[in-house]
């Protein structure tokens, strides 16, 4: 299909100093969960969205030195000239598609404990870390200062040594060292880098122009900035401060990289922000400045690019998160495919792999993190190894993702789904408040379904052993999912509740019904949260909007305490909040009664009475797999039926999150007809050893 000439704009070429990136799409710099421990897979991962059209690709921050890092956070690292050949493989990977590759130096002063160099850190002055270490920052002094310039420009040339075409300056997401000199919280210094506002931007301007001096020949120097952090008069804001370090050093760097404080603003879930919400902070910005300016918003919709370019906000799109979700969205806008894009559903499971210090995953696209490791190319399957039909039970994001990959590879595919409705739990989750992109999940699915005849779905199709027998197709992959609990087991329980079979308590299951259906609730409710993700604050949201007196119970310690891994916790609990539903941290549900529960402290035992009509319960999941024990019960019938594997899948093999789910499904369509094998399934990275 032929590109639709509304979106030629985004094609465009923009010169940035020296060099001249080849479109307006940029992956701004992010984290992975792989960095300097896994070069390879950051290598890969990167190349693939230089292929898939980004203009340029960044790395995650890089470490300038031992001095300031931020372990167990797995980041890039250029701490002296070993560190050289690790990023070069990825500057090869990012030129061999044609794309320019950018690196983000950091100093993280006071945002880093130096956990493993155990190294004092420093700061612009005496001051806690924002880890919560059992250290505090020493206050720098001017040979300190000198000393920072001087490694910053030290790894300026590495980075140029190692093949980089853009080099940061970074002072953004409240991380970074100049940040920190522009912050009056942070900054309450007396000497030429304290005070007036020129003075806390001194070592920002004295580092952009030594990378200038340093590289600037042949890589442009990019500043990224957060011109407002969200905290009104106690912050940087777009209106003052921020504004004012804009029209100081409009014309230095050649490129602006803007956004807003710290990271969770930045990259707000789908939950709390819409599509383009940075818009009103960096607005300002192309009005102060010659020099082209990127910045995000999760943006997937070209129209809404478009619109950033023409209305003069943006010159160049920057995305994270929808690059990982699709890292060929250029190229698809750029073929006319837009109904082929993975849109970011702004879930943020990304994020946690870089708190978690494990590769990024992704709930729209499971090859994320498995380039390497793996071998998965998000766009790219290999042909079916044999002439055989599949069955798949179940239309659940597993199920789906299955039947999507095996179609692509070219298998004979037959979709049955119980219900009337497809998605699966994506279905029902996509209806709560604030969910609405889960259900992207689903239609991209469907979507591409649609496109291959050699897929067939039938909804309403709820099918039985026998029937399944009677089919006899070669291959059988259950994808039928699994119910919440009813009986309250979960982190905290490992035998029921007592009480749990009242008629008065539900399930999550019981609220998320079909459209125009009602759940039996009454109030007051007790929704005990020992899930710990978001559905429990969610359906607590729900309850309260539906004119409910609700009571959030939790053994943890705050709502949906998981959600601190997607940067959404403290949104969650103040929601609830100011909606006025009560939160019972520390408290375990231990009976439940006809109209009331007993909580438990965790740490005291001391019990309360609470009133309750209705009880929520959102423990733990059990899969569905009756289906799969029936058809194995008789292996010699699975035999005369022609059936050579039954495998389950999802969350019907083991409940988890969504992404496990789809990434379950990609996992057994690329894995079909391949022998069982006890070798390790994937490739490692593994240390050199040094002589001793």
């Amino acid at each position: 299909m032929a590109r639709d000439p509304r979106y030629d704009i985004l094609f465009e070429p923009v010169r940035l100093g020296p060099v001249t990136a080849k479109n307006r799409f940029y992956q701004v710099p992010h984290c992975n969960g792989m960095g300097h421990l896994q070069p390879n897979g950051v290598a890969a991962m990167r190349g693939v969205k230089a292929e898939g059209g980004w203009a340029v690709v960044c790395t995650e921050e890089c470490e300038i030195h031992f001095s300031s890092e931020v372990t167990p956070h797995i980041e890039a690292r250029l701490w002296d000239d070993r560190d050289i050949p690790a990023l070069a493989r990825m500057t090869e990977a990012v030129h061999a598609h044609g794309a320019l590759a950018g690196i983000e130096l950091v100093y993280n002063a006071h945002s880093g404990a130096n956990r493993s160099s155990r190294e004092p850190p420093m700061a612009p002055s005496n001051i806690v870390c924002q880890a919560y270490d059992m250290v505090q920052a020493r206050a720098m002094d001017l040979s300190d200062i000198r000393a920072v310039r001087r490694w910053h420009r030290a790894a300026a040339l590495r980075a140029r040594d190692a093949g980089f075409d853009i080099v940061y300056v970074y002072a953004g997401h409240d991380l970074a060292l100049p940040m920190h000199f522009l912050s009056r919280r942070h900054n309450d210094r007396g000497d030429d880098y304290g005070g007036s506002l020129e003075n806390r931007a001194r070592l920002l301007r004295e580092l952009i122009l030594e990378t200038k001096e340093a590289v600037g020949e042949t890589c442009a120097v990019a500043v990224r900035l957060a011109v407002d952090e969200l905290l009104g008069e106690d912050g940087i804001t777009a209106e003052s401060e921020g504004r004012e370090v804009i029209e100081m050093l409009a014309e230095l760097p050649d490129l602006w990289d803007v956004n807003v404080s710290d990271w969770s603003n930045d990259s707000v879930t789908a939950r709390f922000a819409e599509e383009g919400a940075q818009e009103p902070y960096v607005a300002f910005v192309k009005q102060l400045t010659s020099k082209p300016v990127v910045g995000v918003g999760r943006f997937t919709s070209p129209d809404a690019m478009v619109a950033q370019i023409r209305r003069g906000i943006l010159d160049m799109i920057g995305a994270a998160r929808p690059s990982i979700a699709d890292p060929f969205l250029p190229k698809k806008i750029e073929e006319g495919r837009l109904d082929d894009i993975r849109e970011c559903i702004g879930c943020n499971i990304c994020v946690s792999g870089d708190f978690l210090g494990v590769p990024m995953r992704c709930t729209q696209n499971p090859t994320m993190g498995e380039e390497w490791r793996r071998g998965w190319h998000p766009e790219r399957l290999p042909a079916k190894t044999a002439d055989e039909s599949v069955l798949i039970v179940g239309a659940g994001p597993a199920g789906l993702e299955c039947a999507r990959a095996l179609g692509q590879r070219g298998y004979a595919v037959t979709l049955a789904e119980a219900g009337a409705e497809l998605g699966g739990r994506v279905a029902a989750e996509c209806r709560l408040p604030g969910l609405a992109t889960w259900g992207r999940v689903r239609d991209y699915r469907v979507a591409q379904l649609h496109k291959l005849p050699n897929v067939e779905i039938y909804r309403a199709s709820r099918l039985s052993a026998e029937q399944v027998l009677e089919f006899g197709f070669p291959r059988v992959l259950l994808a039928t999912g699994a119910r919440w609990r009813r009986d309250g087991v979960g982190h905290e329980h490992h035998k029921p509740i007592p009480g749990s079979d009242g008629p008065q308590v539900l399930t999550p299951d019981d609220i998320m019904v079909g459209p125009g259906d009602v759940g039996p609730v009454a109030g007051p409710v007790i929704v005990f949260d020992d899930d710990h993700y978001y559905l429990g604050g969610v359906l607590a949201e729900k309850l309260r909007n539906d004119g409910h007196e609700v009571v959030l119970a939790t053994p943890a310690a705050d709502v949906s305490h998981w959600t601190h891994n997607t940067m959404e916790q403290f949104r969650i609990q103040a929601r609830l909040l100011e909606l006025g539903v009560q939160i019972a941290a520390h408290r375990n549900l231990v009976t439940i009664t006809p109209n009331a529960v007993e909580l438990a402290c965790v740490f005291t035992g001391r019990r309360e009475t609470r009133p309750a009509a209705t009880v929520l319960l959102v423990t733990a999941r059990l899969p569905q797999d009756a289906l799969h024990h029936a058809l194995l019960a008789d292996p010699a019938r699975l035999a005369d039926a022609g059936i050579r594997s039954v495998t389950r899948i999802g969350d019907c093999l083991a409940p988890a999150t969504i992404a496990a789910a789809v990434w379950s499904g990609h996992r057994a369509a690329r894995e079909l007809g391949r022998p069982a094998s006890d070798a390790v399934p994937f490739r490692r990275e593994l240390p050199a050893l040094e002589p001793l």
